[in-house]
C-alpha cells in the first residue's frame, strides 16, 4: 500500500509538470457509459420534494471530462474511483481506481509515449526493474513493442481480419467464423461477429502479448472502437490502442471521436446490442452529445491504476493493492 501511494505521487507530479489540470468529477451520472458490455451500478436520487430520479455510478469519468475539453480545458487527467458491475476476479474488482488523462490538439501517437512513460514511473517509484505477473515480466526501459489488431491476428491466429472488415465499418460475421474454426476456435451457431473477434483476441492473442517488453495493440476494427475516430488512411479500422504488460491488459487509449451524430448512431448501436443481449440499455448522454460539437481534437487514455501497482509491486490478487476491497457476497 505504502508502493500504491508512491506511484500515485509519481503519476501526479509527472502530469502537473507536464501542464496538466487534476480534475475530480461526480461520480453519479444521468449515463454510466454506452458500451454494450459494460454493466453499470444504479441508485435512485430523491429530491427535496420527494422527486425519484434515477442515476448511475459512472464507469469511466469520460464523458466529463470530454465536457471539460468543450468547455476550453486542454490537459486534463484524474486518478479516478470507478464502479463496474458484473465482474470481479484477480483482476478485475467492483470498485477500482482509473487514470485517465486527455490531451487536446495531441495525436494519439503521443499517448502510446505516455503509457511507456508511465510504466518507468511505476518502476521507478518502487524500486523494481521489472514488472511482473504470473511468471512474466517486462522491461520498462524499453520501447513498448506496436502491432496492429490486424497484425496480431495474423501472426497469433493464422486469421485475415481486414478481408471481414468493410469500409463503411461493417463486418462480415461467416468470414470471420469459418477462419476462426479453421483454426481450432470454438465458434457457436448464434454469435456474432464481435463475439467471434473478442474469442479469437482472449484465446490467441492476448497471452503472446507484453512479454518482455511491453506491447501496444493498434488499430482496432472500428466496430469495437465505438468513441474512436476512424483512420484516415483505413477507414476500417480506428485510432484505439490497447496497453499490455505481462499478458496483462494496463490501459485503453483513443483518438477521441468528435462528430455527435457519428457518436449518436454508435451509442445507439451498442445499447441496441446490450438490449438483445442483457434486456437493458443506459440513457444517451444528450449533454455529452451537445459538447462533442465544440470539443476541439484531443486524444485520450484509461489506464487500470490497480493493475500498474500489481505489476510494479508483483502483486497477484488486485485485492492485495486495495486499501479497502469491497466485500464479497
Amino acid at each position: 500500500m505504502l508502493a500504491r501511494n508512491r506511484i500515485a505521487s509519481a503519476v501526479r507530479r509527472w502530469f502537473e509538470g507536464q501542464g496538466f489540470l487534476e480534475t475530480a468529477v461526480a461520480a453519479l451520472a444521468i449515463s454510466p457509459g454506452n458500451e454494450a458490455h459494460l454493466h453499470a451500478f444504479a441508485t435512485e436520487a430523491i429530491g427535496p420534494d420527494g422527486e425519484r430520479r434515477r442515476l448511475y455510478l459512472h464507469t469511466s469519468p469520460e464523458f466529463a471530462e470530454k465536457k471539460l475539453l468543450a468547455a476550453g480545458e486542454e490537459k486534463l487527467f484524474e486518478l479516478a474511483r470507478v464502479w463496474r458491475n458484473r465482474e470481479r476476479g484477480p483482476l478485475h474488482h467492483p470498485e477500482f481506481t482509473m487514470l485517465e488523462w486527455y490531451r487536446a490538439h495531441a495525436p494519439y501517437e503521443q499517448i502510446m509515449a505516455d503509457c511507456a512513460e508511465l510504466l518507468r514511473l511505476a518502476c521507478d517509484a518502487t524500486g523494481a526493474d521489472r514488472l511482473r505477473f504470473r511468471g512474466q515480466t517486462v522491461d520498462p526501459t524499453l520501447e513498448p513493442e506496436r502491432i496492429t489488431v490486424a497484425e496480431a491476428f495474423d501472426r497469433y491466429a493464422g486469421i485475415d481480419l481486414l478481408a471481414t472488415l468493410a469500409e463503411d465499418a461493417g463486418t462480415d460475421r461467416d468470414a470471420l467464423a469459418a477462419a476462426a474454426a479453421g483454426q481450432g476456435i470454438r465458434v457457436a451457431p448464434d454469435d456474432t461477429w464481435s463475439d467471434v473477434f473478442s474469442r479469437v483476441l482472449v484465446e490467441k492473442v492476448e497471452p503472446r502479448l507484453g512479454a518482455g517488453r511491453a506491447t501496444i495493440l493498434c488499430e482496432y476494427p472500428a466496430a469495437e472502437a465505438a468513441l474512436a475516430r476512424r483512420k484516415a488512411s483505413d477507414p476500417r479500422v480506428a485510432e484505439r490502442f490497447e496497453l499490455y504488460a505481462c499478458g496483462v491488459e494496463l490501459a485503453n487509449c483513443f483518438g477521441e471521436l468528435t462528430d455527435p451524430g457519428e457518436q449518436r448512431r454508435r451509442f445507439e448501436a451498442e445499447m441496441a446490442e446490450k438490449t438483445r443481449v442483457y434486456g437493458e440499455a443506459y440513457p444517451i448522454d444528450e449533454e455529452l452529445l451537445a459538447a462533442l460539437a465544440h470539443m476541439p481534437p484531443a486524444s485520450g487514455g484509461a489506464l487500470g491504476f490497480d493493475r500498474l501497482v500489481m505489476l510494479a509491486t508483483g502483486a497477484t490478487r488486485i485485492e492485495q493493492v486495495l486499501w479497502s476491497p469491497v466485500p464479497e457476497a
